[in-house]
């Protein structure tokens, strides 16, 4: 008998090889798309840096008007470092290049993230976006103009006899940059109880109902970034709370809108 000859197993095609070049394509794509995204936001500060960077010292001067105001007479900011009076105020420059071009670099973030979104979540990311670097900003402009003013003058009034109150222009500014983006972060309560509500982490329902423990919360967290003292507390943990009620009115609207189009 003649012996039949063997079968070769069927060459499927090699779809596994076509799927990784696929992915290894898409992934190559992605980390360019990233490249460029993370090019342009630098390039967007830089160009913000130049304009302040020849205007540092008059941006010194503007951020320690609140400051200024409050000293006593013939009293005024010191620099103790060797470098301080130059370098205080390009670090400063450096800072305010990075709050200048925010919204672009947020857009570039913005860009590379909404591909990869369904167009339900867009509709809630796009309003979300913008009002989180609207009250960014907020936040900062009322640590400027409100708690500033009456930190400072806290610190005037409570001055020891005998004790002349001096700041070094390096620790100012630290603390300038700390409450900017403490008050900034603060203020993005309304954006962070609407994204808790609608990707259904925490009901609405019991955000309302655990209102006390909010305040407390609240509380805490004024104590921990604010200076020790009640005036400066109160002035985070206020906003903060009536932010949060904010929160909760916009996260409503956010529900009704969904019950409707579903």
């Amino acid at each position: 008998m003649s012996e039949e000859p063997e079968q070769k197993p069927e060459e499927k095609p090699d779809e596994d090889k076509e799927k990784e070049k696929l992915a290894e394509g898409t992934l190559i794509s992605h980390l360019l798309e990233l490249r460029t995204r993370l090019i342009r936001a630098l390039a967007a500060v830089l160009i913000a840096l130049i304009p302040c960077a020849m205007k540092a010292n008059w941006l010194f001067t503007l951020i320690a008007r609140p400051i200024l105001a409050k000293l006593p007479p013939n009293a005024h900011l010191i620099a103790t470092g060797v470098m301080s009076p130059f370098m205080t105020p390009f670090m400063l420059s450096m800072y305010v290049a990075l709050f200048i071009a925010m919204p672009y670099v947020l857009y570039q973030v913005w860009a590379f993230v909404a591909p990869g979104l369904y167009r339900h979540e867009k509709r809630f990311a796009i309003p979300l976006l913008v009002s989180s670097i609207v009250l960014f900003y907020c936040g900062m402009a009322f640590a400027f103009l409100v708690v500033f003013p009456v930190v400072f003058q806290f610190s005037a009034r409570t001055t020891p006899l005998g004790v002349t109150w001096m700041a070094d222009i390096n620790n100012y500014i630290g603390f300038v940059m700390h409450m900017f983006l403490a008050f900034g972060v603060a203020f993005e309560a309304p954006v962070a109880v609407v994204l808790l509500v609608i990707t259904g982490l925490v009901s609405l329902e019991k955000l309302k109902q655990n209102r006390r423990y909010v305040v407390l919360v609240v509380t805490l967290i004024a104590g921990a970034v604010t200076p020790p003292d009640a005036i400066s507390m109160l002035t985070m943990a206020g906003p903060m709370y009536l932010l949060y009620e904010v929160g909760l009115f916009f996260a409503g609207m956010a529900v009704k809108m969904r019950s409707k189009q579903a």
